[in-house]
């Protein structure tokens, strides 16, 4: 490859228009040369306009305190033990007098079982969310209670924060009737972050659903969605919404929110629990570790998904639970009501406002169908068989009274293994219509695996790809992201959809990371995986136009690292550990008889030499790695006892240790003692190269060897092979696609450079007939670059670019995505 001088193309001139620069050229060395020859007389595949999407789960407090616009937290004093252990009825509440929370017959319905009891002359103020109630200087906030007085009361209704009054307080007079809402607008007179609502009663009164939302929603809706994270995702122009879930989906009871069935908190996301009067919703547990009201549920993702112009795609309950919880329901009983319940959903969404869902729809204020196309039956079951019976009996239900209807099926949690390959056979041979896949892998598998979908039968079922990420929200993880969605573009005749995951993140309530959009009580920001992905999805076209491009050779040197034993969430004991090269000299032995002074320290836990072993002590810690040897060593043998003393999971069994980010290990008995894997970690990333199904059993004293010859290991497991695999897959840094936009004429050849050196590419347009001036727009950034609240280092640069022609050169700089609109004559 020859280097020479950076520069962006042809022209000595480019007009930069928008926000953000082009960063410096790279050095004067730091060019690799790459072509590109596009095929413009080809037939490609058809990309159809909801490819991409995006998916909605409530994590990281997504939903109340993020999208649902409501202020006041835990507005219907139904916080439980059951959604946190922290919690009580009166969580973000503090009470000045006497208050208490009952669950009786006075109650409101018997669906909000919680109510306050408030003295005389008492008052309650709440704490929102985050640092508080957010309020703006001019601004409607409008107030509301169901309240209930014997004697007749009168509240008195107030924000303040720690500087004073933030809106005149208004007098709401409750009258002797039962229970009835009460209204009261309230105007910022100032501006801040941690306001608080007060509500004082001069009497006893019983209060509900205290609630205060800004007028200013998204599309100035009622109930409705918080306006500039909406406005995020609307700027998106998705294709598809996918809801509500996820783990919410697919774990806890499946039983629903009744006398009958002792009203349990922790159930899975069950539609009729979340439509109807907000007041009348159920309230339930979150997977995730809090407390999800349902104020957002179907029918405002419904709303939501028809607003910005996108495909509902919800998805329901199999009766087999996931995400570590692995059950099978067995009760038919339960499964054909949950199949009844999947049937009255599809009326909710299309049936006539006369129909008994229908009826539903209307008077919730959508007399209009919403045109529901597809629905997903489960979420990630790792038991493929018994997951695959129950989604024969919805599909088949579905398909006899709604043919139009396509039914997704899934794959598991995992881009491959057992239970990957297993669902994937039951879905080929049952010939179900598409396949949900979902992955979070390093950035390097991202780059590996371009070619994922090369090979997938044309004929077989359909992709859909609704859960993926890099594990990251640096530019490096979102370039590594698009240039793995180059390869999803290539094949949109396999692949029909695709969503990142998760879309949002409070940063003061993550569980997930990482997260599409980011925010907090009072602002919001795009991640570098955002603007990455906005570029594709407003970008699409309509066809592909094949295309080729030189790339980077195989990797030809061997595995190299030193060794290392690990835990997670266990304790364990190894001995007689022996590391010899491919020719039988050793290179480690250690049968801790004398210490363990050869073993480095790096990750958490508590290791020691107990009776002649080196145990790891900490049943709660995670990644304990201690590393031994030389990070140059090479086609060598790795032998050690392992045995689990206790805890969720068995051991971890490391090579090829370069550092604490970069290393194998063999994980036996991994996720809940329920998978045995070989994972990679690339500075900190893992992915899984190899799984199946497996466990260990405690006490037991088990042989591991792991052979590494060049890029090939193989695995044995007390003598026997377990497995092996080859990684020689280049993580190749340069990929790219091009389609054509029939409405504009134009083709976009789109261009991922993940890598530090800017690439010269000779681009050759076949017989093409097209302008001499293509429309650019680029991101570019360090490759460590986020975005947070107060910095954007990732954004769009869009310019003009005048040397375009059948056959021209373009350097895209280094680390970067550019898409060049080039018109046809």
């Amino acid at each position: 490859m020859s280097r020479t001088r950076w520069r962006l193309g042809l022209s000595a001139t480019a007009l930069l228009v928008a926000a953000g620069t082009i960063p410096p050229p790279a050095h004067a060395e730091d060019v690799t040369d790459y072509a590109i020859t596009v095929d413009p007389s080809a037939r490609g595949a058809t990309i159809d306009d909801t490819m991409y999407g995006v998916f909605f789960e409530d994590i990281n407090r997504a939903a109340d305190g993020g999208l649902y616009a409501e202020l006041v937290q835990n507005r219907s004093f139904e916080y439980s033990t059951a959604d946190n252990a922290s919690y009580t009825p009166l969580t973000s509440w503090t009470v000045d007098g006497t208050a208490r929370v009952v669950d009786d017959g006075g109650r409101l319905n018997e669906r909000n079982r919680s109510y306050l009891d408030l003295g005389a002359g008492s008052s309650v103020t709440n704490a929102g969310y985050n640092t508080g109630v957010h309020v703006e200087t001019g601004k409607k906030y409008d107030f509301s209670v169901w309240a209930r007085a014997d004697a007749g009361t009168t509240l008195t209704v107030s924000l303040q924060d720690s500087d004073g009054t933030l809106a005149t307080a208004r007098k709401v007079d409750v009258t002797k009737s039962g229970w009835t809402r009460y209204r009261a607008t309230l105007t910022a007179t100032r501006t801040s972050g941690d306001g608080r609502l007060t509500v004082a009663s001069s009497a006893a009164a019983a209060l509900d659903m205290v609630s205060l939302f800004p007028r200013d929603t998204y599309r100035g809706e009622p109930n409705g969605l918080r306006k500039d994270l909406a406005e995020r995702i609307a700027a998106l122009h998705p294709g598809f919404v996918r809801f509500p879930g996820g783990c919410l989906v697919n774990t806890g009871s499946m039983e629903d929110y009744s006398q009958a069935s002792g009203y349990q908190r922790k159930r899975s996301y069950q539609w009729k629990d979340t439509v109807g009067p907000v007041e009348t919703r159920a309230t339930n547990s979150n997977f995730w570790g809090y407390n999800q009201s349902y104020g957002l549920g179907y029918y405002e993702y419904f709303r939501l998904a028809e607003d910005i112009g996108a495909m509902p795609l919800p998805v329901v309950p199999a009766l087999v639970t996931g995400c570590g919880q692995n059950r099978a329901v067995a009760d038919d009983a339960l499964l054909k009501r949950h199949v009844q319940d999947t049937l009255d959903l599809i009326e909710f969404a299309n049936g006539p406002a006369s129909s008994t869902w229908g009826k539903v729809r209307a008077r919730m204020g959508h007399p209009e169908p919403f045109h529901l196309t597809h629905i997903e039956v489960g979420n990630e079951e790792n038991l493929p068989n018994e997951f695959f019976a129950r989604f024969k009996e919805f599909r088949a239900a579905v398909q006899a009274k709604h043919p139009d209807i396509q039914v997704i099926s899934n794959s598991g949690p995992d881009d491959s293994g057992t239970t990957f390959d297993t669902a994937w056979q039951l879905n080929r041979d049952a010939k179900v219509d598409m396949v949900d896949e979902h992955y979070y892998n390093s950035p390097q598998w991202f780059l590996q695996n371009n070619d994922r979908y090369d090979s997938y039968d044309r004929n077989g079922p359909k992709v859909f790809l609704g859960e993926y990420a890099s594990q990251g929200n640096t530019f490096k993880n979102g370039l590594t992201e698009v240039a793995f969605m180059t390869g999803l573009e290539r094949n949109a005749d396999v692949v029909k959809l695709a969503s990142y995951a998760p879309l949002f993140a409070n940063e003061d309530y993550v569980q997930w990371r990482p997260d599409l959009i980011w925010f907090n009580n009072h602002a919001s920001w795009n991640s570098a995986n955002y603007e990455v992905q906005k570029l594709f999805m407003n970008n699409v076209g309509d066809r592909v136009v094949p295309s080729t491009a030189t790339g980077t050779p195989s990797l030809l040197a061997p595995i190299t690292g030193a060794v290392g034993l690990s835990t997670w969430a266990t304790t364990a004991a190894y001995d007689d550990v022996r590391v010899t090269d491919a020719d039988g000299r050793e290179l480690l032995t250690d049968d801790f008889s004398s210490g363990a002074s050869k073993w480095t320290h790096t990750g958490g836990g508590s290791w020691s030499v107990q009776e002649g072993q080196y145990v790891q002590t900490d049943v709660n810690a995670e990644n304990t790695m201690v590393s031994a040897g030389d990070p140059s060593w090479h086609d060598y043998d790795l032998k050690v006892k392992a045995t689990k003393k206790a805890g969720k999971e068995g051991f971890l069994v490391a090579f090829g240790v370069k550092d604490t980010g970069n290393y194998y290990w063999w994980n036996i008995g991994g996720w809940n003692n329920t998978q045995t894997a070989v994972e990679q970690a690339v500075d900190g990333g893992k992915s899984t190269l190899v799984s199946k199904a497996g466990s260990v059993e405690t006490g037991r004293a088990y042989d591991v060897d792991v052979k590494v010859r060049g890029r090939q290991v193989t695995l044995y497991l007390d003598g026997q092979e377990w497995g092996s695999f080859r990684d020689d897959k280049p993580a190749e840094p340069f990929r790219q696609v091009v389609t054509e936009d029939r409405k504009t004429g134009e083709l976009i050849v789109k261009v991922v450079n993940a890598q530090d050196s800017a690439a010269r590419t000779a681009v050759d347009l076949g017989r093409a007939k097209v302008a001499s001036k293509a429309r650019v727009t680029t991101l570019a950034a360090a490759p460590d670059a986020v975005n947070s609240e107060t910095s954007t280092a990732v954004a769009p640069v869009r310019s003009i670019f005048n040397g375009v022609a059948g056959k021209f050169t373009y350097t895209f700089p280094a680390n970067s995505v550019t898409f060049l609109r080039i018109r046809q004559k």
